[in-house]
This record gives structure tokens, sequence and C-alpha cells, in this order.
């Protein structure tokens, strides 16, 4: 297949510049794609690429692993995005079970009930696309987890993939709960989410492409093809399990995943 053409590196610096204006003065999120000339997905990753290596550089901090997003027919339909699409997890935005979070530090904060998986070694680094058994054999923990995701208010109604996409997938951070190891079959787990005692939503494994592990390989193939890849100690985010939380008022969320484990957080307003 015919790859279109990128954009050129000052037209990927120039969108990029803008996303970190918008993120320091807490702008409303709009897709910005089209008047940046983001028109491809390979452009929007592009875009992506250099937001994420100016937020390290400002933060002084490094890639911990990543997030699949819309990994779930639910979440899919909720942004109206029939594609997973991925992002990179900072390793300052990455918090233990327990932590508490404001809301004021975000645009307007949404929380993703999800299975992590944690690497010890590469995976896909051939460049051919990883089977599940060769995923299930690089994975060392699986973990309950909450992804923070931080969409600035946005109207859903007017999203568009490729402005996700640049915009790092939303990706505000995560909170992990302790990694298992042996794990149950993640296709048949069930992971509850709750609010001070109350469930909210549940969801299986097997609703993230069938299996976890389907997500992991995704990733493992997308990264290739942007010419870089899964390597030992990365966490993967395989995607919510429920549809997007966003917390309202003081509370504590619960994502309990049958088998594996338990993880917390706090918001506070």
């Amino acid at each position: 297949m015919k790859r279109e053409a990128a954009m050129d590196r000052e037209g990927v610096g120039k969108a990029a510049a803008a996303l970190m204006r918008e993120h320091s003065e807490a702008l409303t999120f709009a897709p910005f794609a089209a008047p940046h000339g983001i028109t491809t997905v390979d452009n929007a990753y592009a875009v992506q690429r250099e937001y994420v290596r100016l937020q390290m550089e400002a933060r002084g901090t490094a890639a911990a692993g990543y997030k699949i997003g819309l990994t779930t027919p639910r979440m899919q339909a909720m942004c109206g995005i029939d594609r997973p699409i991925a992002g990179v997890v900072l390793a300052d935005r990455v918090h233990a079970s327990g932590a508490t979070l404001r809301t004021t530090a975000y645009g307007r904060i949404g929380l993703e009930f999800e299975i992590a998986v944690r690497l010890a070694g590469d995976v896909g680094s051939d460049g051919r696309p990883p089977t599940i058994d060769e995923v299930a054999a690089a994975v060392d923990g699986v973990a309950a987890a909450v992804e923070i995701i931080d969409d600035r208010g946005a109207d859903y109604r007017n999203l568009d993939a490729l402005s996700l996409i640049a915009d790092n997938a939303w990706n505000g951070g995560i909170v992990l709960g302790a990694f298992a190891e042996p794990w149950p079959d993640l296709a048949a787990i069930e992971g509850v989410a709750s609010s001070d005692g109350t469930v909210l939503d549940r969801g299986f494994g097997r609703d993230v492409l069938g299996h976890p592990f389907h997500a992991v390989a995704w990733l493992a193939t997308h990264l290739a093809d942007q010419g870089s890849r899964l390597i030992a100690r990365d966490v993967v985010m395989t995607g919510s399990v429920v549809t997007t939380i966003f917390p309202d008022r003081a509370s504590t969320y619960r994502f309990a995943l049958w088998g594996v484990g338990v993880v917390e957080v706090s918001i506070g307003v």
C-alpha cells in the first residue's frame, strides 16, 4: 500500500508547539488536525512523537510505556472512532494504587479501568506481527489499573481521530495496582469498577480485542510501523473494559480484577 506523504519537520514542530501552548493555557480541546495540516494517521503520530518529546523535555522525564485506547466496541462507540489508537505514558505520571488526584490539575479528568501488563522482554523486535503466545511469553506481570485521561472538556460529537492521536491520546497518567504472576485466563476475567462501594460498571478481558494480549500485539505492530518497538520493562495499558467515568465529586474509585488484584484512586476537588 502506498503511504501518504509525510508532514515536513516544520509543520510537525508547529503543530506540537501549538499543543504545548493549548495545555499550558488550559484551553478547551477542539479539533485541530485540519488547521495544522494533519491529514493522515502517519501525520498524527508524527505530531504525537514531537509533542511527547517536548513534554519529556519540559518535565524532565522519560517514557514508562504506552496506552492503547479504543480497544472495545463500547469505547469506539463513545468516541465515534472505529480503530484502536496509541499514546505514550510518561514516567512522572505513573502513580501507585491509593494515589489522590485533584480535578483542578486537569481540564476534565476521566477514569478508565483497564488491564495493565508489564514486559520482561522485547516484543515484535523483528518487525513481524507477534502472536498472542509470543506476547504472553514476554509478559511478567498483570495488574488492575486506571488510566487518567484529560479530554480538556472535549465535545465528543465533533471528535476526530487525528486530533486525538496527536494529543497523545489524552493520556494524563496511570494508576497501577500490584503486578501479579501467574494470572488467570485474561479473556474470561471480569473487572468491576466501583465508587465508594457502589458498583458503577463491569466488563471482561475478552472485550479488549478478544484478549488483552491481542491489544499488545496490535501495539507492537503499530510501533514497528512507526520505527519503534516494545521493550523490556515497558508497561502497557490495554484499553478500558468499561466506558470512561468522569468524576464529579470527591470520591474513591476501585477497580477489581478477579484473580489478579485491585487498584484504588481517590479524587479530590
